[in-house]
């Protein structure tokens, strides 16, 4: 057993090298304690996985009083560092590199699960238990996740650390998402699903046209602000973390037209079949398509593969400032409390648009030539379709406005106060609009009032528990919130101040080319559509 034979290698300090990288251990900080007790007799799953690979251990599933021991975690680590190279970048922390130590995690927790043959609950519920940080798992547990210290602070921190002093990372960017329910992976770690009589599922685009066809239907009983506005929302606070084209970053890693050995390792592309009605048309046969990069759970836990998110969870206004302080003083301008803007209209005595996007222009914009640029915001998706660049110019231009009443009235405010009270009340209005004026059309006040959503008629609520999670839940953000797809225009419309149409496009036409906003008075007459 792992745990007898590591007791004498073990016995003095060992050390490690993987890739160059020196690992130290002192067998005193674990060694043969235990690090989770797999008590009870006839423990068993409460799901029969037909492939289940974690099964036939030597402690097999009727195992009473084993141990998992920091010892066998350490063995585990040290197997993993030498299929895995793992990130340690001395700043912030890139998906990439996060889930790096994923992938590791990952590894050593298929290692444990095959060795000791562990239940799905075990799994689940079990290996989350381990401390590792009395193993070597912690020298690559990035800082922000292991040992996090909140210093007292009047304004929220971008990145959404220490917004909640007793569970500092909940809400944070770079954190997994929570379930509703536990997974279920074919092996009971990583692969994908299967049937539940072992087969593999039906199409996923057979199950998308039969269960969801394109009726066409309009509901016309709200206006094509609430689609601006629940993107808007979205991209304040999902964005699953995925490998994206090394040269195009806001798009997926090309899977289809690959051969295997040059695929990425996450692809996972949808066969498309022959009868399809819409591709068959364009002879497509596959959609591109990429697993979640895995999450590295707060304290660097063990268990099964899940994803994460890269932005906060909480309503923080990213979209306009972004999830670092660096990102966000690239934004500003650095006087007076301002965001930076483009000074276009100024003849015409027209508001400013967002700052041009210098810095990879490429990326998520289509340029026909090199003199075209698109937009910088807080998120990275600023320029995904014109509508949606819309909203991030008209909240750049809010907060600018806020700040130049708080100067008036506060001269000897600095930047830095300028720019964080503006921030605040920027956060509180969206906040505000959200539940005042978008949830109760998308859910009804009914829905609103049973759940506690509505807002106070007087005053201010001040009732904070610490005990809620804001992490956003991982099928919200897959799934539910994406009804907001069958609410999308064919076409988006300009029109006048007087209520009279101008002209449309095809929303297609206005992917990742938000260039029509160069054209002085245009972001109005397409907030005019949204609203007509």
């Amino acid at each position: 057993m792992i745990a007898q034979t590591m007791l004498s290698w073990w016995a003095a300090t060992a050390v490690f090298f993987s890739r160059g990288v020196a690992i130290h251990f002192n067998p005193s900080e674990g060694g043969a304690e235990c690090a989770l007790r797999l008590d009870g007799p006839g423990r068993s799953s409460g799901f029969d996985f037909h492939t289940n690979t974690l099964r036939g251990g030597p402690f097999g599933r009727g195992g009473n009083g084993a141990c998992i021991t920091y010892d066998a975690v350490n063995q585990a680590y040290l197997e993993a560092r030498k299929r895995i190279q793992v990130a340690s970048p001395t700043g912030n922390w890139k998906a990439h590199e996060i889930a790096s130590v994923g992938e590791l995690l990952l590894d050593i927790s298929i290692q444990l699960a095959k060795h000791y043959g562990l239940s799905y609950e075990e799994v689940e519920k079990g290996l989350p238990l381990i401390d590792t940080s009395k193993t070597l798992i912690r020298e690559v547990c990035p800082p922000y996740l292991a040992n996090v210290e909140c210093r007292p602070g009047k304004y929220r921190r971008p990145d959404g650390l220490c917004n909640n002093l007793k569970h500092p990372t909940w809400g944070a960017k770079n954190t997994p998402f929570t379930r509703l329910l536990g997974p279920l992976f074919s092996d009971g770690m990583t692969a994908p699903r299967i049937s539940v009589k072992g087969q593999q599922l039906p199409m996923s685009r057979i199950v998308s046209r039969t269960m969801h066809p394109d009726e066409g239907y309009h509901e016309h009983a709200g206006t094509v602000m609430i689609v601006a506005w629940g993107q808007f929302m979205d991209h304040d606070f999902t964005l699953t973390a995925t490998p994206l084209d090394p040269l195009n970053k806001n798009e997926p890693e090309e899977c289809c037209n690959r051969p295997p050995h040059l695929k990425n390792p996450y692809c996972f592309e949808i066969p498309v079949p022959d009868d399809d009605y819409f591709y068959r048309k364009y002879n497509v046969k596959c959609q591109d398509f990429v697993r979640a990069f895995p999450a590295v759970r707060p304290g660097c836990r063990l268990g099964s593969r899940t994803p994460f998110n890269t932005l906060t969870g909480v309503i923080d206004a990213n979209t306009v400032y972004g999830v670092s302080d660096e990102f966000s003083r690239h934004l500003r301008s650095g006087y007076g409390g301002l965001m930076r803007m483009n000074p276009v209209f100024t003849e015409y005595g027209l508001k400013d648009l967002l700052p041009l996007k210098l810095d990879i222009p490429d990326e998520g914009c289509t340029r026909t030539n090199r003199s075209q640029y698109c937009f910088d915001a807080g998120e990275i998706r600023v320029n995904e379709q014109l509508v949606l660049t819309c909203m991030h110019t008209l909240w750049a231009r809010e907060h600018n406005r806020v700040a130049h009443s708080l100067q008036q009235i506060n001269p000897h405010w600095d930047d830095e106060t300028l720019f964080q009270e503006s921030r605040r009340i920027v956060i509180a209005q969206i906040q505000h609009i959200t539940y005042n004026e978008f949830l109760p059309i998308l859910l009804g006040k009914e829905v609103m009032d049973k759940f506690g959503l509505l807002l106070t008629k007087e005053g201010y609520w001040d009732g904070y528990n610490p005990e809620v999670n804001p992490n956003v839940i991982d099928a919200f953000s897959a799934a539910a919130f994406r009804f907001g797809h069958t609410l999308l225009p064919t076409a988006v419309e300009r029109w006048s101040k007087a209520h009279k149409f101008i002209a449309s496009k095809r929303l297609s036409d206005l992917i990742r080319r938000p260039y029509d906003l160069y054209r002085a008075g245009v972001l109005d007459e397409y907030f005019m559509g949204l609203m007509n």
